[in-house]
């Protein structure tokens, strides 16, 4: 969730009006968080019907993530300056035009490029929510809201793979895998229809100033990144592949510069100087990335090696999906107490599902039960769950509270971020290894995740030793 700073002039609303509100804000991030993981169970499908090569299958979920995280913290500065219901408004409208394109995409290309507008769209839309609320809302309701907020984000995280696996077998009207991304035009046009009769005016700040050229910089270098590590995986590492990465690595070396010397960074200088809060950044980072990849490696497992359905494929990840909620209660009751604690507690449990996962798939092979696979993703979801609010609740806890907008927003974005790294990277090794047998891809997958699981355990003492309640 991302949150920018409030104004003093916004009007307080009432009870009646503050559900209605909170009502259009988690319709938009159900869309955002839906769509972000849908492709996961989809992918299959999708490039089947189009005839398209495993390349695409590594962008339909990161192009959305990449364009999502890379324009989120401008998405923000745009709604302060020009008004965020109007901005809300515009994201929201686009985001369901996108969706439209992609539910008749003909091509691989035409279907990445309406992913691309999605997460463009939907950098303009989810930033707005949570300011809107943060406004307009009265501090006990803020409160009520925020404890509505992390159980519904936890389902909505598994919600997408579980829809689209449904829908997919569901085959409504003939249209196969479409209606994944075509259900948006009934969602969207629902809470649009909401948002232009209920949703709050907050005045703009003119006087907010917006970085384009940074936020340009840190597009193209993300892009080329990115672009550079799925070329390499899907055909070898040649020029095309090596250039892209240098490239990529200089234009974010010319946006660090950027951030330096300008007077109106992305990022606040001092966010960066505070210890506590780029470790959290750092441990943010790896454990979203593995974790968006590890959940569709294990869709791809689950369809290319041991043949399951997309609605078999859905139904597996049940167990996934209540380990998160149970995860994210566990850590809205005890992250004031145990702070950073909690997050190892967090990473251990993650450990232990990819470990189990790793030891289920090396003894059983392609005969994997649907209990040893409950019970592997059922601690996977244990552990994000608990991580996903404790990581960033616990790289707040050192901000000062005039920073901790920017800061909250940052924090939104690396995971935006991360979702697309994770996927493209994690996936490309998966497949890489896929020629020599889906149990050997696997395994080597599984044994990535865990050093990257370890390595951030190096990375939790640096982490504050105090926590805020909430991400606000």
């Amino acid at each position: 969730m991302t949150s920018t700073a409030t104004t003093a002039t916004a009007p307080s609303l009432s009870t009646k009006g503050v559900w209605l509100t909170l009502i259009v804000v988690l319709l938009a991030d159900a869309m955002d968080l839906i769509d972000s993981t849908i492709t996961n169970v989809a992918a299959p499908s999708i490039v089947a019907d189009l005839g398209a090569d495993e390349s695409v299958i590594k962008w339909l979920g990161a192009a959305y993530a990449l364009a999502l995280g890379s324009l989120l913290v401008l998405g923000g500065r745009i709604g302060d300056k020009f008004g965020q219901r109007g901005t809300f408004l515009i994201g929201m409208a686009g985001f369901v035009a996108a969706s439209a394109a992609a539910g008749v995409a003909v091509s691989p290309e035409m279907l990445i490029g309406a992913r691309v507008a999605q997460g463009v769209f939907g950098a303009f839309l989810i930033p707005q929510g949570m300011a809107i609320m943060t406004a307009t809302f009265p501090k006990p309701a803020l409160q009520k809201a925020f404890g509505v907020f992390a159980p519904m984000l936890g389902v909505f995280t598994v919600a997408g793979p579980l829809l689209g696996g449904l829908l997919i077998d569901a085959n409504l009207f003939g249209l196969e895998w479409r209606p994944v991304f075509l259900i948006n035009l009934l969602l969207g046009g629902f809470a649009l229809v909401m948002a232009v009769k209920f949703l709050p005016h907050v005045p703009p700040r003119p006087a907010t100033r917006i970085d384009v050229f940074g936020s340009v910089l840190l597009v193209v270098a993300l892009f080329g990144v990115l672009f550079g590590l799925i070329q390499g995986s899907s055909d070898g590492w040649g020029a095309l592949a090596i250039a892209s990465l240098a490239v990529g690595a200089i234009v974010f070396a010319g946006f660090v510069w950027r951030q330096a010397r300008t007077p109106d960074p992305l990022l606040p200088r001092t966010l960066l100087a505070n210890r506590g809060f780029t470790a959290g950044l750092i441990v943010g980072l790896l454990v979203f990335a593995g974790f968006s990849g590890l959940m569709y490696v294990i869709s791809l497992f689950l369809q290319l090696g041991l043949d399951y359905s997309p609605t078999q494929t859905s139904l597996s990840l049940i167990p996934l999906t209540l380990g998160i909620m149970g995860g994210s209660g566990i850590a809205a009751a005890l992250i004031v107490k145990l702070a950073r604690r909690l997050v190892v507690l967090g990473l251990g449990a993650m450990l232990a599902g990819v470990g189990l996962m790793l030891v289920f798939v090396t003894v059983a092979g392609s005969d994997l039960t649907w209990w040893q696979l409950a019970i592997a993703t059922l601690f996977m979801g244990l552990g994000a769950g608990i991580c996903f609010s404790s990581i960033f609740n616990t790289a707040l806890g050192d901000v000062d509270a005039h920073e901790a907008g920017s800061a909250s927003g940052s924090l939104s974005a690396v995971q935006q971020v991360a979702n697309g790294i994770g996927s493209a990277l994690v996936t490309s090794i998966f497949l890489t290894l896929l020629p020599g047998g889906d149990v050997g891809a696997v395994s080597v997958t599984l044994v990535m995740l865990l050093a990257l699981l370890v390595a951030c355990l190096l990375v939790v003492p640096l982490l504050p030793r105090t926590a805020v309640a909430e991400v606000e």
